[in-house]
């Protein structure tokens, strides 16, 4: 083989080398594919994940409470409680509420908990006046034993996909007071119409007319 075309192979060669180099890599940890990560909210701490995390404010125009929607996933061999959700910088106070009739939000051992939606569990936000559609809020979970599993959701209203897992909106306030009582007590305390009627109406008309006249 000729000097030149030896020098030509080991330059492909070289090519090659430095193509395969590049693609092994990408392919490593740190490849920037992996880099990627889903629009929505989630992360994990111990045996806590926390995945689709948001925070829900009430449709166009309307005034009322937030709301945090998120499932919780319990990977550990024991149960946790989920025993707050705090909204950090803020004076919002988020109310939990468990589904059904418990009284606690228990994540059990190798499950998990739906906050948001019919018949689940709910983490309602009273004065979140800071919470604007379209930023993102920082929001901490407190776990009994994982601890603070903190992260930033974003807010959304409670409209489209999100219709369903939004706060109920704000319960009207009357007008006013009702009306008033009742127009009045009763025209009277209820009276019989009488006496039972088999009562006499009146004593006897008198003495017999008279005793018996003499006689003959």
């Amino acid at each position: 083989m000729s000097r030149s075309l030896r020098r030509g192979a080991l330059a492909a060669t070289a090519v090659v080398f430095s193509i395969v180099s590049l693609g092994a890599c990408a392919a490593g940890h740190d490849a920037p594919t992996l880099q990627v990560k889903p629009d929505n909210a989630a992360v994990t701490k111990g045996d806590i994940k926390i995945q689709n995390a948001l925070v829900i404010t009430q449709e166009k125009d309307k005034k009322g409470p937030a709301a945090v929607s998120a499932t919780v996933f319990n990977t550990g061999t024991k149960e946790q409680t989920l025993e707050g959700i705090t909204l950090p910088g803020g004076k919002a106070v988020v109310t939990l509420k468990p589904a059904g009739s418990g009284s606690k939000i228990v994540i059990p051992a190798g499950g998990s908990v739906l906050l948001g939606g019919k018949g689940n569990a709910s983490a309602v936000i009273a004065g979140g006046d800071s919470v604007m559609d379209g930023n993102v809020q920082k929001v901490s979970f407190q776990l009994s034993t994982t601890g603070d599993v903190e992260l930033d959701a974003f807010v959304v209203p409670a409209t489209g996909i999100y219709e369903g897992y939004g706060p109920t909106a704000a319960a009207a306030v009357p007008s006013g007071s009702p009306s008033g009582s009742p127009s009045g007590s009763p025209s009277g305390s209820p009276s019989p119409s009488g006496s039972p009627s088999g009562s006499p109406a009146s004593s006897p008309s008198g003495s017999p007319s008279g005793s018996a006249s003499a006689g003959h």
